[in-house]
């Protein structure tokens, strides 16, 4: 089983729409059983809240359904029980490197680095912008999914 973990603030936006978008074009590639997602935040504010409406409505008109995620905090475990953990943003990605133990800050990524024909290398966060942000973030989420599927695909031969 293959354990990815997607890293946000405050888990409401960025990283349950990649958790959900993710999850989506594993089922489509018949790989639910062989790969585990979940999703997290480096900021305790919303824990056990669902994903943000705005990022639930961009995700249903995609087809892709967050309501049953809930937000919780990243943890110290999440670092030894996931094979990726894939950061949404730089200034995340410093925070949770000062948590992570030395022999797992391999597993730490961008998760936009799966997305090697995008510029940009954070997601950024939508949470105080209109709703064309939410459609960005899904935008450069399904192209880092793919990404992350093939790269998992070939080092896993799944």
């Amino acid at each position: 089983m293959i354990k990815v973990l997607f890293i946000c603030m405050g888990n409401i936006c960025r990283s349950p729409t990649a958790e959900g978008v993710f999850r989506a074009v594993v089922e489509e590639a018949g790989l639910a059983t062989r790969i585990e997602i979940d999703s997290a935040g480096t900021h305790a504010y919303h824990i056990g809240e669902p994903p943000d409406q705005r990022s639930q409505q961009a995700a249903l008109s995609r087809g892709i359904d967050l309501s049953q995620q809930q937000a919780r905090k990243v943890q110290a475990t999440d670092f030894t029980a996931f094979d990726y953990v894939l950061v949404m943003d730089g200034d995340n990605f410093n925070n949770l490197a000062a948590l992570c133990p030395e022999e797992q800050l391999d597993k730490m990524q961008l998760f936009l680095s799966y997305a090697t024909e995008l510029a940009e290398t954070d997601v950024p966060d939508p949470y105080y912008g209109g709703d064309k942000g939410f459609e960005y973030v899904l935008d450069l989420v399904e192209a880092a999914s793919q990404g992350l599927l093939a790269h998992i695909r070939q080092n896993n031969r799944l």
